[in-house]
């Protein structure tokens, strides 16, 4: 880690800025977040029908732990605390955030009126980064996956390797 703090924050900025994902942590599991980067701050935005869930826990005044990885290699290049707030749907922030979250959404069914929407049933909330951290950590950060219904391994069906292996007739 280095002791300058402004050297510290510029990290956070440009990593953050690069990175088409954040992992955010509030008072649960972190989970993977698209953002945008403005005015020195990550805003996200979701908690509405279609967009993305956001952790408990990231209410106005709490703070969150934000960790930041390579878009090329996806390793961990920085952490940082944030402070976490909620501008007011409709003021000025909100809607500077919002016009710039409306370029980064991908597939949105409803690209006009996504403002709208966002403002009556989502949540865009800014995480104003307080310091960083690049120290790696001594262990793993690997955590145990959350319980889930969904499932991949179930026996092929026995005509499977027949249709995968058969060799073409030449004719």
């Amino acid at each position: 880690m280095t002791d300058d703090p402004l050297l510290g924050l510029a990290l956070v900025e440009e990593a953050t800025k690069k990175s088409a994902l954040v992992w955010v942590r509030g008072d649960g599991p972190a989970q993977a977040l698209w953002h945008v980067w403005l005015d020195g701050a990550a805003y996200v935005v979701g908690d509405g029908p279609g967009e993305q869930p956001l952790p408990g826990g990231l209410v106005d005044g709490e703070v969150a732990e934000v960790t930041v990885r390579s878009k090329d290699k996806g390793g961990r290049i920085v952490a940082w605390t944030a402070d976490v707030s909620e501008p007011a749907p409709d003021s000025d922030a909100w809607r500077a955030a919002v016009d710039e979250l409306k370029g980064k959404r991908l597939n949105a069914p409803d690209a006009e009126t996504i403002s709208d929407r966002w403002a009556r049933e989502c949540r865009v909330l800014r995480l104003t980064p307080r310091d960083a951290s690049t120290d790696l950590p001594d262990g793993s950060l690997a955590a145990v996956p959350l319980p889930t219904g969904a499932t991949t391994r179930r026996p092929a069906p026995a005509a499977l390797p027949r249709l995968l292996f058969r060799r073409r007739r030449k004719g």
